[in-house]
């Protein structure tokens, strides 16, 4: 058996060409494993993210009917995994986390705007209903004034406070979708200097499943992706009723003609042409 290990070793490091050496070495994983190539090494020759031997393995115990849920859930999903869906979680309770001490204030707040607001409310329409003939029509006008407002102001706490709240929040307020990582590295910083919490994507496939996770208010969508077209990717978030309301600006080195053709079809917000000029972002901080 150790003899047919060893043949099997030779037949693989045989096979390797210089590239796959260099994976290797970069990440200590296989390219070549009993002579098929391994799926790391496909990912990283795309250009895709691997998992390196640096990263450690986690042990968890959960009951049985939290494994069959969370099954469940997962043969609901496209491409989704358990190790996936764990990973995903944590991501998202540690960026979300420190949101719900402002969501608690949210609601204070909107406790003690409508407490008095209902006393108010209640004594002036007291007034209006059982003291109508008694009191001055002046009076009685500006009473009617009073109630009014009151009406106005809880209609006006609702739409802000109650209805704003139901909105799924924004993990990251700009989303970078660019192959060139050092197009990603410049954007991503630009926006954390001006306080804009920004992610940078290379273009995958699970796109739409991360734009949904996360929530952005704001995608700089690259024209030419290793994975799908940044024109057609535009089209699907403009269709999903869940994301069509996120601002889609191309940035992209395409002929800007080329791009003027696109818009209406995709529906894009705007475009901005490499090399660009950072003034030429101010105009999102309205959306931010």
């Amino acid at each position: 058996m150790a003899e047919k290990n060893g043949e099997t070793d030779e037949q693989d490091e045989a096979q390797k060409t210089p590239r796959m050496r260099e994976f290797e070495a970069e990440t200590g994983l296989r390219s070549v494993w009993r002579g098929v190539v391994t799926e790391s090494y496909k990912k990283w020759e795309k250009g895709e993210k691997v998992y390196t031997r640096e990263k450690e393995r986690i042990a968890l115990y959960v009951s049985e009917e939290d494994k069959q849920r969370w099954q469940d859930f997962i043969d609901k999903q496209e491409s989704m995994t358990l190790s996936k869906l764990i990973r995903t979680s944590v991501n998202f309770y540690i960026n979300f986390q420190p949101r719900i001490p402002a969501l608690e204030k949210l609601s204070r707040v909107s406790h003690d705007l409508k407490e008095p607001l209902t006393i108010i409310k209640g004594f002036a329409q007291l007034l209006i209903d059982n003291y109508r003939n008694r009191l001055d029509p002046e009076v009685q006008g500006k009473i009617k004034e009073i109630f009014d407002k009151s009406i106005y102001l809880e209609n006006q706490i609702k739409k802000i406070l109650e209805e704003g709240g139901t909105e799924t929040p924004s993990l990251f307020d700009v989303f970078i979708v660019d192959d060139d990582s050092a197009t990603v590295e410049l954007l991503t910083s630009y926006f954390q200097f001006k306080g804009v919490k920004a992610k940078g994507l290379s273009g995958s496939a699970d796109i739409i499943k991360e734009l949904k996770e996360a929530n952005p208010k704001i995608v700089l969508l690259d024209v030419i992706l290793p994975e799908i077209d940044g024109f057609k990717l535009c089209k699907q978030i403009k269709a999903d009723k869940a994301l069509n309301k996120i601002k889609v600006y191309f940035v992209t080195a395409v002929p800007g003609y080329e791009v003027e053709k696109q818009m209406q079809e995709t529906q894009a917000d705007g475009y901005f042409l490499k090399p660009f000029d950072f003034s030429q972002l101010d105009g999102l901080k309205k959306y931010l």
